[in-house]
Order: C-alpha cells, then structure tokens, then sequence
C-alpha cells in the first residue's frame, strides 16, 4: 500500500510536471504569434508610408508639425519621436486583418532634408537628393507584442 502512494504521488508530480510545460510552451506559441502578427502589420504600414513618400515627396518646413503623419525635420536635441510617448502625430496605415483579429498599424514620415548623395559611391553624381525616416508601429492589444520598424527612404 505504501507503494503504491509513493508511485501515485510522483504519477502525480510528473503529470503536473507535464502541465505546467505545456502551458508554458501554449504561452510561448501566442506571443510568436501576435509578434508575428504585430510585425507584419508594421511591415506593411512602413511599405504604405513609403509609397506615399515615393509617389507625393513631400518638403515640410524644418522643424514644422506633423500632418498626415509627414513631419518636418526634427530639432537634433529633440527626442526622438517615435520614443516620445505624449507624440500624438502618428498617422494610421490600412488596418490588416487575419481571421478575427484586426490590427491598425500607424506610421510618421520625417523629412530628414535635401544636402544627401544621390549615388553614395559617386561624389560627383550631385547631393541635392531627399531622404526621408519612416517609423512604422504595430500593437496587437493590451499586454500583447508591440513592434516598431524604421526605414531610411531615398527620393529623386
């Protein structure tokens, strides 16, 4: 009788063993998940602003606000934007969608000025070429995966 307790206790331990790693490992799976999700909604959210940049180039003022999430370039001793939590200049992407859940991305566009090499390798190819900081986030809720992606975009 003894035993056959003591082999039940650690049947007992093993399974919760068991238990507790799978619930883990479920754990695990959701976050790949909605970081997954939340990456690929950035990722078009940053295809979108880039898009927009190559097909309307826009010249804001230095230091001018934002509007429809294009800025203008920023102070060098300011804080980064996209950092800055009380931002409130964020532009928002088309929403993606995968089954039930639906996620608005949001975008900003920093004009980073006009004084860049139009071909890197090639001084004399002129240096009056645009570039432009493309910030791109994604939150797929509360307490889920956020993802922010940034891109340096080339225009002219």
């Amino acid at each position: 009788m003894v035993i056959a307790l003591i082999l039940l206790v650690i049947m007992t331990l093993v399974g919760l063993s068991a238990m507790r790693t799978v619930t883990l490992e479920e754990k695990m799976t959701a976050q790949t998940y909605d970081r997954s999700l939340s990456f690929q909604a950035a990722e078009a959210a940053l295809r979108e602003a880039e898009a927009l940049v190559e097909t309307v180039v826009p010249t804001p003022v230095s230091g001018a606000a934002c509007v429809a999430g294009v800025c203008g370039e920023p102070p060098t001793s300011a804080a980064p934007r996209w950092a800055d939590a009380s931002f409130a200049g964020w532009q928002d992407a088309t929403a993606v969608a995968n089954g039930a859940i639906s996620l608005t991305p949001q975008y900003i566009v920093e004009y980073l000025g006009n004084t860049f090499p139009c071909q890197p390798g090639t001084p004399s190819a002129g240096t009056d070429c645009k570039r432009y900081r493309i910030t791109a986030r994604s939150n797929a809720g509360n307490d889920r995966a956020v993802v922010m992606l940034q891109s340096i975009f080339a225009a002219e």
